[in-house]
C-alpha cells in the first residue's frame, strides 16, 4: 500500500503542468533565479507562519511551490520519502513514520498554498495562479491558468474523472489542495468505510457476519444508529420477500434424505398445499423480531472487544475483526438463541399445531424443559468462525483488489460492484458453514420428529456421513444459495431508500 502512495505521492508533487510554455524545461539558472524571485514576491504570506517555523523550514515551501508546478520528478524522490519520515533509519518506513510523514507534508502544502494565495482569502483562482508563474518568468494564458486550476489527473478508463476544483467554481480552497495533493482519495480510509460498509447494508438472512466499522465522525454525529437502524429495516424487508426459500431449506434440512429426496418445486407444492400460500412465511416473524436485538448487543459487544484489544486506530486489521467480529457474535447468538430455535420450530409447524409465538415457547419449555432452547448452541457458535472469517476475509480480498485495480479518483465502488463482492463473500462463508448450520438445525428439531432418536453433534454427523454420505451434510444447500442475490439486491435498494429518509449523509 505505502508503495502505492508513494507513487500517487511521487507523480503528483512533481508532475508537469498542462499548460504550454515557449520552452519545455527551464535552464537550470532560470530556475534558480524563478525560484529567488519567487521568494521575494510571496514574503508576505511567509512571514505568517515563521512563528511556528524556523527561517529554514519556512523557505522550503517558497521552492516546492515552484516544483509543484514546473520541474520534473527526480529518479529518488521515492527513497527521499523513506530517507524523510524514517525516524528510526531502520531503512524502512512503518505506519507510524508515514503518518507523522505525512503530518509534516501537510503544514509544508499549507505554506505553499499561502504563497499561491495572494488575496489571502482562503482561495486559489487562475489569476493567482497567472501571477505566480509571471514571478517565475512564465507567461500564460488565463485559458492555460484555468487549464492548470482544473488539472485532470488521469485513470482507469471505467472510473470517474477526477478533479482538483471538485465544486466546479473555478477556484481551489485548502481542503481542495490539500485533498488532490496529500493522499489518494482512495487511500482515506473514513472513505473506504463509507462506501464499503457490508454487514449493516446487505442482509441475507444469516446471523454470523462481522459487524461494520464506522468512522469518528459518524460516532460523534450519532449517524452509526441511522445506520443501524436502516440495516435493520433493510433486513426485515429482505428476509420477508426470500422467506420462502428460508422455510423450504429449513424443511429440506430437516426431512429430506437419500431416500426420501425433496425437490423445489415439489417442497413449494407441499407448502402450499398443507397451509395454503401464507403457510409459505411461517418462521419469518421470529427471524424478523431478532434482528433488533441480535444487531444491538453484536454491535455494543464489538466495540468493547475493540477497545480491550487496545487498538486506537480508526479501524481494525482482517485479523483483529475476526476476532473481535467472532466473540461479539457468539455473545449476541448467546443471547438470542432461544429465538434461532423457535424460528425452526415455527418453520417447521403444522397448520393448527400453535397459535403463535409464545404459544410454541410455552409447549417447548413445558414439554422438553429450558434445555431445548439451547439444543445445536455447539454447532452454531462452531460455524461463527468459518462463516464470518471465510465472508470477510473473501470480501475484504475483493474490496482491496478493487481499490488497487480500479479505485483512481474514489473509494466508491458503485452499486454492481458491491452487489457482487458481497454475493460472492456470503456464498463463500455458507458453503463452508453449512454442514454445521444444517446439523444445528437438526437438533433443534429432533424433538419434532416422533420416536426419532436424540442425538448429540458428532453423533448426528456420524449417522448422516452413514446414511447419507457427505452430500447428506448439503441438503437444502439450494434454496439457501437461491435466496442470497435477491436478499443482497433486496436490501441494498431498501437500505438506500432508509438512509435518505433518516437524513444519512451520502459523504
Amino acid at each position: 500500500m505505502l508503495q502505492g502512495i508513494m507513487d500517487f505521492l511521487w507523480q503528483r508533487f512533481f508532475g508537469r503542468t498542462d499548460c504550454d510554455t515557449d520552452g519545455s524545461e527551464l535552464p537550470e539558472d532560470g530556475k534558480a533565479e524563478a525560484t529567488g524571485n519567487h521568494r521575494q514576491e510571496t514574503g508576505s504570506p511567509q512571514e505568517e507562519t515563521t512563528d511556528s517555523l524556523s527561517n529554514e523550514e519556512a523557505k522550503v515551501p517558497s521552492k516546492r511551490a515552484t516544483v509543484l508546478i514546473m520541474v520534473a520528478a527526480p529518479l529518488d524522490f521515492k527513497q527521499k520519502i523513506v530517507k524523510a519520515g524514517d525516524k528510526d533509519l531502520d531503512g524502512q518506513l512503518d505506519f507510524g513514520e508515514f503518518v507523522h510523514y505525512l503530518r509534516d507534508h501537510e503544514k509544508k502544502l499549507r505554506l505553499v498554498f499561502k504563497s499561491l494565495d495572494k488575496k489571502n482569502d482562503g482561495r486559489i483562482d487562475s489569476q493567482e495562479i497567472m501571477q505566480s508563474l509571471r514571478d517565475l518568468g512564465v507567461n500564460i494564458s488565463e485559458q492555460q491558468a484555468e487549464k492548470i486550476l482544473k488539472r485532470i489527473r488521469k485513470g482507469h478508463v471505467c472510473a470517474p474523472i477526477m478533479y482538483m476544483d471538485k465544486n466546479g467554481t473555478m477556484t481551489i480552497d485548502w481542503n481542495e489542495w490539500r485533498d488532490y495533493h496529500l493522499l489518494h482519495p482512495a487511500d482515506n480510509i473514513p472513505e473506504i468505510i463509507l462506501y464499503w460498509k457490508h454487514s449493516t447494508i446487505f442482509d441475507v438472512g444469516e446471523s454470523l457476519l462481522v459487524p461494520d466499522e464506522f468512522t469518528a465522525e459518524e460516532k460523534q454525529t450519532g449517524m452509526w444508529w441511522r445506520h443501524l437502524v436502516a440495516g435493520g429495516g433493510a433486513g426485515a424487508v429482505s428476509r420477508t420477500c426470500t422467506a420462502p426459500l428460508d422455510r423450504l431449506k429449513v424443511l429440506m434440512q430437516v426431512h429430506s434424505s437419500k431416500s426420501n429426496s425433496m425437490r423445489i418445486a415439489g417442497g413449494f407444492t407441499n407448502m402450499v398445499r398443507e397451509g395454503g400460500v401464507r403457510s409459505l412465511w411461517r418462521g419469518n416473524g421470529i427471524n424478523v423480531i431478532k434482528i433488533v436485538p441480535e444487531t444491538a448487543i453484536k454491535f455494543m459487544a464489538y466495540e468493547q472487544i475493540k477497545r480491550l484489544i487496545g487498538s486506537n486506530q480508526e479501524t481494525l486489521g482482517i485479523a483483529e475483526r475476526l476476532v473481535a467480529g467472532s466473540l461479539a457474535g457468539a455473545i449476541s447468538q448467546s443471547t438470542i438463541y432461544p429465538m434461532e430455535v423457535l424460528k425452526t420450530r415455527l418453520a417447521l409447524r403444522k397448520t393448527g399445531q400453535y397459535q403463535g409465538i409464545g404459544d410454541c415457547a410455552k409447549r417447548i419449555f413445558r414439554n422438553e424443559g429450558m434445555s431445548a432452547f439451547y439444543k445445536g448452541y455447539v454447532p452454531n457458535m462452531l460455524g461463527i468462525i468459518p462463516y464470518a472469517g471465510i465472508d470477510l476475509a473473501v470480501y475484504e480480498t475483493l474490496k482491496n483488489w478493487w481499490l488497487q485495480s480500479y479505485a483512481t479518483d474514489s473509494a466508491d465502488p458503485g452499486v454492481f460492484v458491491l452487489l457482487a463482492c458481497c454475493t460472492t463473500s456470503s456464498t463463500c462463508g455458507q458453503l463452508a458453514s453449512y454442514p454445521l448450520a444444517l446439523v444445528r438445525t437438526r437438533m433443534q428439531a429432533q424433538a419434532t420428529m416422533a420416536g426419532g432418536p436424540q442425538m448429540t453433534m458428532c453423533g448426528l454427523f456420524r449417522h448422516i456421513l452413514r446414511t447419507e454420505g457427505p452430500l447428506g451434510l448439503y441438503r437444502g444447500l439450494a434454496p439457501n444459495f437461491m435466496k442470497v442475490i435477491p436478499a443482497v439486491s433486496i436490501s441494498y435498494v431498501v437500505y438506500e431508500h432508509l438512509k435518505m429518509y433518516l437524513g444519512v449523509r451520502s459523504r
